[in-house]
């Protein structure tokens, strides 16, 4: 081929270049952000029936065991299939009650579930229940003690239909059913145990004197309550064997916190409490050893990491956050052993947009990011910070409280009235 010839093809071969280009620049420009672009987005594989009649106050909770995804509302407990989203099975309160608690956690395939007269004025929360999540079967059933204030966390009687769905009421873990039972008063309640496969009794916790158990929550090798020992906020841990205490601790050894604060069990492993006593007094996030010894206090607001909200994730020693640095948003990570900022990475768009289903597991944190370019999935190194993958979801993603990792796909889990409970992503 002659030097002419050459000239003429690689002109062509330029001229097509170019062209290639700007066609896709302009197939980027509009598609970029749509979750039609290929290696780039997320499609929906998949979605359960939406939740026109579930009230937005009434008690939510959602659990995956295995490739089973189970929802709890008010009335009813269902299990769909994670690869299909098709439903599996279902267990219906009994007629005129609602389900006012559940544990926040399985054990194996094991949940508790509390239940009570659903009218107003009438006895609340009064039966509690062991269910198989893997099939939605009845392991048995007990009875509480009428009108129990156990359920409320330490605040006052609960309202079967309260929002707190009655959280640090029941608890699982080391092969028991932990519930934390009231009886007509403060002074009555107690902390028992029961086996969690068939229902037998097996401890009710030795109490330290003159304190009164709240929250209750069961880790590794002990189980853990929030305790009101008179004007102060305590923390306690009992024998999973024999119930016998272990240890109590102050929340706050050198102030106190007094019982009128919240004070929330946010995570087991390790311990981390979210302490809030309002204007007056301590907003943070304490961390204590399986020994009772006090850790690392992360404050709430903060001098350099500004505001933590409220959607935060536990895991690998490290506590996942999004924060409000002045203007700007941030998903930050902090060393729940020093309380140090390890690392942040700043967002589009509001810094403390809700719904955002931050979940953190194996080393990785992700999250839906809401912005005025549609809804995108973020996933995150969670050691070092260093983004792992960013995706555009085709549709939108609507309200999230939590992203479920399942084989390839990633699982959006919502509560409240006339959401998808469970719906299937998939890369694309």
């Amino acid at each position: 081929m002659s030097p002419r010839q050459w000239r003429s093809v690689l002109g062509c071969l330029t001229a097509f270049g170019v062209l290639l280009a700007i066609v896709f620049g302009f197939a980027w420009v509009f598609l970029g952000n749509s979750g039609y672009w290929p290696g780039s987005s997320m499609t929906t594989a998949w979605a359960t029936p939406r939740d026109d009649q579930a009230p937005e106050d009434s008690v939510h909770r959602a659990w995956r065991v295995d490739d089973v995804l189970v929802r709890a509302r008010y009335d009813e407990v269902t299990g769909f299939d994670a690869g299909s989203g098709q439903k599996r099975w279902a267990y219906t309160a009994p007629l005129r009650t609602a389900f006012c608690a559940a544990s926040t956690t399985a054990d194996g395939s094991r949940v508790l579930l509390a239940y009570g007269a659903a009218k107003e004025g009438q006895e609340g929360c009064g039966t509690v229940v062991a269910l198989d999540l893997a099939d939605g079967r009845e392991l048995w059933h007990t009875a509480l003690a009428p009108a129990s204030e156990a359920f409320s966390g330490g605040n006052g009687p609960l309202d079967p239909e309260a929002s707190s769905g009655g959280d640090g009421a029941l608890a699982v873990g080391n092969g028991l059913g932990v519930i934390l039972d009231g009886g007509t008063g403060r002074t009555a309640r107690a902390i028992r145990a029961l086996d969690l496969r068939t229902g037998s009794p097996r401890w009710t916790a030795t109490v330290p004197k003159g304190c009164v158990p709240g929250p209750i929550a069961s880790a590794a090798k002990q189980v853990v309550a929030v305790l009101a020992c008179g004007k102060e906020m305590k923390l306690a841990a009992f024998d999973p064997a024999d119930g016998e205490e272990r240890w109590t601790t102050p929340l706050d050894a050198r102030s106190g916190v007094l019982t009128d604060a919240s004070v929330t069990i946010t995570a087991t492993e390790p311990m981390v409490l979210r302490v809030d006593e309002g204007d007056r007094g301590i907003e943070a996030f304490l961390t204590f050893g399986p020994d009772g010894r006090p850790g690392a206090a992360l404050q709430v607001t903060g001098a350099d990491y500004g505001s933590i909200g409220t959607d935060v994730a536990v895991s690998d020693g490290r506590l996942f956050a999004f924060t409000n640095g002045g203007e700007s948003g941030f998903l930050a990570a902090f060393d729940l052993t020093t309380g140090h900022e390890l690392w942040k990475e700043g967002l589009d768009g509001s810094p403390f947009s809700a719904d955002r289903g931050l979940h953190a597991e194996a080393g990785r944190v992700m999250f839906v990011n809401n912005s005025r370019h549609g809804d995108s999935l973020y996933v995150f190194d969670a050691a070092t910070g260093d983004e792992k993958e960013h995706r555009d979801f085709r549709d939108d993603t609507e309200e999230v409280d939590d992203l479920l990792p399942y084989e390839d796909r990633i699982i959006a889990v919502r509560s409240g009235s006339y959401n998808e409970p469970f719906t299937g992503y998939e890369r694309w």
